[in-house]
């Protein structure tokens, strides 16, 4: 699955440049620095790899890929989720019924 392999890819970039992206942000955000080193800081913030931003993180369920209603405590989506819950798979779940 592609996706997953890119999201994987995003993850691993995102934890590798999240130091640099935070020290490069608050350098920029600060008004009490002077204007041309907060410049340059902004600068170099957007010189960093776009996919190592957060915000392309997107989750995705673990055994499809499907990026829509991902359950987040099992990081699998609904249908998976129904699925493995009317076999038996996932101990101390059980579809309910009233």
């Amino acid at each position: 699955m592609k996706f997953i392999e890119r999201d994987k890819k995003r993850r691993d970039l995102a934890s590798l440049y999240e130091k640099k992206r935070l020290v490069f942000k608050s350098i920029s955000a600060n008004h009490n620095i002077e204007l041309g080193i907060r410049w340059k800081a902004n600068l170099e913030l957007s010189n960093l790899p776009k996919n190592s931003s957060k915000t392309k993180l997107v989750n995705r369920c673990i055994l499809t890929g499907r990026s829509r209603a991902v359950d987040q405590d099992f990081k699998i989506s609904r249908m998976c989720l129904r699925d493995l819950a009317g076999s038996g798979s996932i101990p101390g779940l059980k579809k309910s019924s009233w």
